[in-house]
């Protein structure tokens, strides 16, 4: 009984010495690995680069993307909005503070109000809030974990189990009861030439629990080598998977360093295209002035008889074409400007305005070239400058007095998407997927405690040969009974440790897919809600146009035949017409096509299963596609 007493104070101690090991290792397997990655990147960069830099995929918590959501009260479709450190900890969380609020050194100052940004603030920005380029970065993290994970086949690799066997035998004449406790401690490696060497150490206490409590014990020491002598015996056979892992850890940090250069290119490029758009807007807004100034001129010179009313018409057309692309313009520049903030990771209904003088400073040689021009010919440079009359005309923006039942506000629009779309709901799911998959990945860290237990009463027949026995008897209380416990300490968790890691990356990558998606979706609903005000509204520019066309035709038929005109200005006027019926042809189709897009967008469009749709309509009803 002394022994058993022994053996069981042991088994007690090494499972709280376990237990006691076991306490918050998930943070200690993850910040260890961060160190290990980290500096195997650091090397991994000398070697590809020639020198070390600044890496880390962790992110402040107060991203400008972040910021904007908060002190501009932008719409979001949940807590994943935010980031990860605000998603709900769900059951058997293994960190209660990871992810954490981390803020950053950078300037957190107020951003409710309009922001400006020049392109260094944009590449600063995008290298900290695109979710492509923090993707290329964690590229580089996964390969050097992997790249460890190759690396530790080639070190020392311990393991420490402990069992405890108690089992109790009452087929005989008496009850047999005894206790076997072990434990082995063993470490095993493998060498570049193949060679595996491993040994073990394993000690063993056993004694009967009754009959005078006997008991004996156990110790035995095991060794092992295997050593391949043809196939596979090459070291740079051993060695091709490690060699592979160091190279494609060199890859990624190529990749990434090239992906930088790309990136900052597109943001200027990106960048630049939209101040280009800005200030076609400002051309398209000059012309339009102009054509309507000289569409007034050229009325009042029709009523002092100093002009043709064909003359007329053909103002007013250019001036309705001038409107059109000055509409089309500004359109043009809201998406642009959507797309480009979407670009580098921000909300695409933020308040930003980029800086028009990263683009003045570009065009400040051109026009210091139309002056000298302008100044050999003794002209003015500016051409606008003739008419007094442009600088008082008030462009009248596009209203919505004449808007469609889909032409509703952004904000609901944007909240019917978040509310409908099953593809947002699928998305925002795998979030919680992922968070299960870090539980799970925690789990395989711990130690492993495992209880079996079996029991065997009675006897089978299981040959030919046992047909002479005698019959068995199904008794009980007459049986075998065992019951065993199994402990491993897990002294070995590499690979483990590095799916735990990897399965945060997976979780952050989950988060950042729901934000790329409802970016997108704001993209959608900000674009469709542009495309419909400017096909309502070219609806009723050509509507106009046509008119002023049908109107030329009949003026110039009329000159025509009292000999005043030539059939070249019959030809252009019937040229206009059939352009102008073409094209309003074409933004009543435009617009049809915006309300369906936007209800697609939305969510909310119902296909029955015969293909057929029943289409939303403002106040939750829906009309069929016969209605």
């Amino acid at each position: 009984m002394h022994l058993s007493t022994k053996t069981g104070l042991l088994c007690l101690f090494l499972a709280v010495f376990t237990l006691q090991i076991g306490c918050n290792s998930p943070q200690k397997f993850r910040k260890n690995l961060n160190k290990t990655a980290d500096n195997i990147i650091k090397e991994k960069q000398l070697q590809a680069v020639g020198k070390t830099s600044k890496f880390s995929i962790e992110r402040p918590s107060d991203i400008l993307r972040r910021r904007l959501l908060l002190d501009q009260n932008l719409p979001v479709s949940g807590r994943a909005s935010f980031g990860s450190d605000r998603l709900e900890k769900i059951e058997h969380w293994p960190e209660k503070n990871f992810p954490d609020a981390n803020a950053s050194q950078a300037d957190s100052n107020n951003v409710s109000g309009t922001i400006t940004i020049s392109l260094l603030d944009a590449l600063q920005i995008g290298a900290k809030n695109s979710p492509e380029y923090q993707s290329q970065k964690e590229d580089v993290f996964s390969s050097a974990l992997d790249l460890e994970l190759e690396r530790k086949a080639f070190r020392n690799t311990f393991i420490a189990q402990i069992q405890n066997l108690t089992s109790t035998d009452t087929t005989g004449n008496r009850a047999v009861s005894g206790n076997v406790a072990g434990g082995n401690v063993g470490v095993s490696r493998k060498f570049s030439s193949g060679a595996e060497i491993s040994s073990a150490i394993a000690i063993d206490l056993a004694n009967l629990l009754n009959m005078g409590g006997a008991s004996s014990t156990g110790i035995a020491g095991e060794g092992s080598i295997s050593i391949p002598l043809l196939r596979g015996s090459g070291k740079h056979i051993v060695m091709e998977d490690l060699t592979q892992a160091e190279r494609n850890t060199v890859y990624a940090i190529w990749n990434f360093e090239t992906y930088k250069k790309q990136f900052a290119v597109d943001v200027a490029s990106k960048y630049l295209s939209v101040l280009r758009q800005l200030d076609s807007i400002k051309n398209s807004e000059a012309d339009y002035k102009s054509r309507m100034v000289s569409s007034r001129w050229s009325r009042r010179l029709a009523t002092a008889g100093r002009l043709k009313e064909i003359e007329v018409d053909q103002a007013v057309q250019n001036e309705l074409s001038s409107r059109q692309q000055w509409i089309s313009a500004v359109q043009t520049y809201k998406k642009q400007l959507d797309a480009f903030k979407t670009f580098l990771g921000l909300p695409p209904d933020a308040n930003i305005v980029l800086n028009p003088a990263e683009l003045e400073t570009l065009t400040s040689p051109t026009k210091v070239i139309i002056n000298e021009i302008a100044a050999e010919a003794n002209q003015p440079a500016d051409t606008q400058s003739y008419s007094l009359d442009v600088a008082l005309i008030e462009l009248l923006e596009p209203d919505y007095k004449n808007a469609g039942p889909l032409e509703i506000t952004e904000a609901k629009a944007i909240q019917l998407a978040f509310d409908n779309r099953l593809d947002l709901k699928g998305t925002d799911g795998k979030v919680y997927d992922a968070q299960r998959a870090v539980v799970v990945a925690a789990d395989a860290l711990g130690a492993e405690l495992t209880f079996l237990g079996s029991a065997k009463i009675g006897s089978r027949r299981n040959t030919v040969g046992s047909a002479t026995s005698e019959n068995s008897r199904f008794v009980a209380n007459r049986g075998v009974y065992s019951s065993l416990l199994t402990l491993d300490l897990g002294l070995e968790r590499t690979a483990e440790s590095v799916a735990y890691r990897k399965s945060y990356i997976e979780l952050e990558k989950a988060v950042r897919d729901v934000q790329v998606l409802e970016d997108g979706i704001k993209t959608q609903i900000r674009n469709t809600l542009r495309d419909l005000l400017e096909a309502r509204e070219n609806m009723y520019i050509q509507a106009k146009a046509v008119y002023v066309a049908q109107k030329r035709v009949r003026s110039v038929t009329m000159f025509l035949e009292a000999n005043r005109a030539i059939i070249r200005d019959l030809l252009e006027a019937q040229d206009a017409l059939l352009a102008a019926r073409n094209q309003l042809t074409a933004a009543v189709v435009n617009y049809r096509i915006a309300e369906l897009t936007m209800q697609q967008y939305m969510g909310v469009l119902q296909i029955d299963e015969d293909g057929l749709w029943q289409e939303y309509l403002p106040g939750g009803n829906l009309k069929n596609v016969e209605d």
